[in-house]
Parts: structure tokens; sequence; C-alpha cells
């Protein structure tokens, strides 16, 4: 567990897995990253075309993917009434080694299946989808993932 003030002064709990102490095999963590060369195409593209850049950033985000491995501990203090018990973990927590690759995951599905994105094929992290403007004219919406 750890705990932490923000800047702004309120506090902040987590729990955070010690990845150190697993040794889960290697495809479970590789979680690829768009390359720098596909951003500055992207912000080549962007400017030639006179289009907006927008990014955003998404918060505690691994706690949105289930965890590949399978992790248990006994509850602390902490826990109030329920210490001494087993508790497990079902969501890709900080810490663990294949969390990133989790969360990645989990992302690329989303992308994929609800917002109709495809991945390109040099780049795997950059994704993209044709749209049609009201005049019939066609263009590409993309999408870069940045871990």
């Amino acid at each position: 567990m750890i705990f932490d003030v923000k800047f702004d002064l309120t506090w902040k709990a987590r729990y955070v897995a010690g990845g150190h102490l697993t040794d889960p095999p290697t495809s479970m963590t590789y979680a690829s990253v768009v390359s720098r060369e596909s951003v500055r195409i992207a912000f080549f593209i962007a400017a030639l075309n006179n289009l907006e850049v927008v990014a955003g950033g998404i918060g505690n985000a691994y706690l949105n993917a289930d965890t590949k491995e399978k992790v248990c501990f006994v509850a602390g203090p902490e826990w109030g009434a329920r210490q001494g018990r087993r508790v497990v973990i079902v969501r890709a927590i900080y810490g663990l080694k294949s969390s990133g690759a989790a969360w990645r995951d989990h992302l690329a599905d989303t992308v994929r299946n609800k917002l109709k994105f495809k991945p390109s094929y040099v780049d795997q992290d950059v994704w993209y989808r044709a749209e049609t403007k009201a005049d019939g004219t066609q263009f590409y919406s993309y999408i870069l993932m940045i871990f």
C-alpha cells in the first residue's frame, strides 16, 4: 500500500504489487509503444492538412484492464475487520510486470471494437478510421497510442 499527498493536498492511497518478486513469461510483459517516427509523421500530416491535434490522458489506466496473472495476498491492518483474509487481485495494478501489456490489450480492444479503428500495417500503435464528411469527401481519423 502506498500513501501519498497530492499537490492539491488531497490524500491518495493505492495498492502496488511487488512485481520484482514475480517471474512471468516475457510474452505477458511486452507492451508496444508508437515509434518516434510515427509521431513525427502524424504531426507532419496534421500540419500539411491544417488539422487539429488533440491529446488526452487516462487516470488510473491500469485499473480498467483485467490482470493476466493470478495474484493474491493476505489483507493487512489497513483492511480493518477484513484483516487476515485472502484478497484476489482481478485488475491490472501498478507493479505487476504484465499490467502494461494488459492495459495495452484492453485499450486496443476498445479502440478496435467500440470506436471501429484499424491498426496500421506499419505501426500497430497507429490506428486509423475512414470517415465521410457531409459533402461526401472521405478523410481519415488517426489515433496514436503513446504509453
